[in-house]
């Protein structure tokens, strides 16, 4: 049975279609603005794997060319790994989705979310994680959804609900807003130095549009009334969770107060070896191993926490008003054309610039069309900063994500190419790793980016 819903939001459109394509996925839907099409899909496994401990999701964006009439750029002309442009997306629509599943829900999920018609007047970020949770309204998976996602500009002072692609080089602030009916969930985007009150009335005004979309979700469900799966939930054991208390509330909260990492890392650790051999002594399954360990790690989050609000202390023995010892050093590395390295802490960041002619900037292609860029940041998380052995294969999700976070916070700095015509590559190479290394990496920039004579505004 096809069933479809569709309301106008804003100055569009917008309609929602299940029970046509993708039929044997747990959830479909089509979703449709204007010319942007897209078709997202989801699907869970029945059982979680046995021992499985965490929820296994997985979100992917995908964008195929011929949804502007194009062939794919390079020799083989198909869609190969994501760009990063899509690895963004994919990483804007899982945060505020992954955290609405139920507690205890260890099920393999898969959303795709894939671009079928494009128009370029048409942003897709919010419209993809309105289409993702449409999938899942439309499954019988458990979500505790709704919730919708939205673009919001500012041109000449005045907000704007997904303004187009071509116009955001005017607007002074660039925010992706995702929210459910009664609260927003997930904030990320960039300002050209705004007040507080112009964030806050930029929020309301996006979540107005949020609840639209919500609606119509709502609606599409409702005339649905596909009934959700019965679920096996691995629930807390309330009488191993009190014993656990018991045992490491007050010597996690001591060790918590040590300001070095590594040594507050080793005395946590033996804390939780010995709470773990007292409860096995105590006649404890060794099929309980891992609960007690994620009590452990829970039970530290609420000390942490604890801490903040109740003594006005943080995990490493600061107060609220306290910052780590920071330290400079520029000039570090004498054949590159800057560098710096920033330490807060114990987070680290060496910061290298290269500057180039106009042939060294970066070509690509989306959706939108043909761009290229003349400033970028790479950020780079070896696993040696935080002291792990791991297999090297490249930046992952998160390495692309903090470096388009430190990235956008620095390109406004730059001067533009007209300005200073060098194409400009920023390095963050994390040495050390102990919160915050994405600012970390805004701070090596700008201090390698002075070093490099570069004239920032």
């Amino acid at each position: 049975m096809t069933i479809s819903v569709n309301s106008d939001i804003g100055n569009v459109n917008v309609s929602i279609e299940t029970g046509n394509w993708a039929k044997q996925a747990d959830g479909s839907v089509v979703y449709r603005c204007g010319n942007l099409v897209l078709l997202a899909t989801v699907c869970a496994t029945d059982d979680s794997k046995e021992g499985q401990d965490f929820f296994p999701l997985t979100v992917e964006y995908l964008e195929k060319m011929y949804a502007i009439g194009k062939f794919p750029g390079g020799y083989f002309k198909r869609e190969s790994k994501p760009s990063e442009h899509e690895i963004l997306i994919s990483r804007l629509i899982d945060r505020p989705i992954r955290p609405m599943f139920p507690d205890g829900y260890f099920c393999e999920v898969q959303i795709l979310v894939q671009v079928l018609s494009s128009e370029k007047s048409i942003p897709v970020a919010g419209h993809a994680i309105n289409a993702a949770s449409a999938a899942l309204m439309s499954s019988d998976i458990p979500f505790s959804g709704p919730l919708s996602g939205v673009r919001i500009g500012r041109i000449d002072g005045k907000l704007i609900h997904n303004p187009p692609a071509d116009k955001m080089d005017q607007s002074d602030l660039d925010l992706v807003v995702a929210g459910t009916h009664d609260s927003i969930v997930m904030i990320e985007g960039e300002a050209r130095e705004l007040s507080n009150h112009e964030i806050l009335e930029a929020l309301k005004f996006g979540h107005e549009y949020i609840k639209k979309n919500i609606d119509l979700q709502t609606e599409l469900a409702n005339r649905l009334n596909k009934p959700k799966r019965e679920l096996n939930l691995k629930l807390k054991s309330p009488e191993l969770t009190k014993k656990v208390r018991e045992f490491a509330f007050e010597k996690l909260t001591k060790a918590n107060l040590n300001k070095d990492k590594q040594a507050r890392s080793k005395e946590i650790k033996e804390i939780n070896q010995s709470t773990l051999e007292k409860l096995i002594s105590e006649g404890i399954g060794e099929d309980q191993k891992k609960d007690i360990k994620n009590y452990l790690h829970e039970l530290e989050a609420e000390v942490v926490r604890d801490l903040i609000f109740k003594e006005g202390i943080r995990y490493d023995g600061r107060k609220l008003e306290e910052i780590r010892p920071i330290s400079v050093e520029v000039d570090v590395l004498p054949g590159v054309h800057g560098s710096a390295v920033f330490t807060r802490g114990q987070t680290q960041s060496l910061g290298v610039v290269t500057l180039g002619s106009i042939s060294d900037n970066q070509k690509y292609e989306n959706l939108e069309g043909v761009k290229e860029k003349t400033f970028m940041l790479h950020y780079n998380f070896p696993p040696f900063s935080v002291g792990e052995v791991k297999r090297q294969s490249g930046p992952g999700r998160r390495e692309i994500g903090h470096g388009n976070l430190a990235e956008r916070a620095l390109k406004n700095m730059v001067p533009k190419f007209s300005e200073f015509p060098y194409v400009i590559r920023i390095v963050s190479e994390i040495l050390e790793s102990n919160g915050s290394s994405s600012m970390a990496s805004v701070c090596s920039g700008s201090l390698a980016l002075m070093s490099g004579g570069v004239p920032l505004k």
